[in-house]
C-alpha cells in the first residue's frame, strides 16, 4: 500500500523546500513595516504643517479683525462729519435732481459757509 501514495509524498528533505517561503514572509512583514514606518512618518509630519497653518489662520484672522474694527471706527458717521469739518467742508442743503430732459427737480440754493475757519493740521514730514 505504500507504493501506490508514494507519489503524493514528497522525498527527501522537507525542510530545504520551506526555507524560501519562510524567507519571503520574513522579507514581506519587514517591507510591509517598513512603508508602515515611512506612512506614519509623512502622517506625523502633516500633522505639524497643519499646527503651523492653523496657528497662522488665527493669526491673520485677529490681524483682519483689527483691521475692520479700524475701517469701521473711521467709516462711522460722527468720524466721517469730524474729518469732512476738518477738510473744509460744510453739510449740503436739500438734494436737487436733473431729468433726462435738462428740467431741475427741487430748489438750488448754495451751501451755508462754515461759522469758523477749520484749524489747520499740520503734517509732520512735510
Amino acid at each position: 500500500m505504500r507504493r501506490r501514495f508514494s507519489w503524493a509524498v514528497p522525498s527527501g528533505a522537507t525542510s530545504a523546500a520551506r526555507t524560501p517561503f519562510v524567507l519571503l514572509v520574513v522579507v514581506l512583514l519587514g517591507a510591509g513595516l517598513i512603508a508602515l514606518l515611512l506612512l506614519n512618518s509623512a502622517v506625523n509630519q502633516g500633522s505639524f504643517q497643519l499646527n503651523k497653518l492653523k496657528r497662522e489662520t488665527t493669526e491673520k484672522t485677529d490681524q483682519e479683525q483689527e483691521l475692520q474694527r479700524a475701517v469701521d471706527g473711521y467709516s462711522a458717521p460722527d468720524a466721517l462729519a469730524r474729518r469732512a469739518r476738518e477738510l473744509g467742508m460744510v453739510p449740503g442743503g436739500p438734494p436737487v435732481f436733473l431729468e433726462p430732459g435738462g428740467k431741475v427737480r427741487g430748489q438750488p440754493s448754495p451751501a451755508a459757509a462754515p461759522s469758523a475757519p477749520a484749524p489747520a493740521r499740520e503734517r509732520s514730514g512735510e
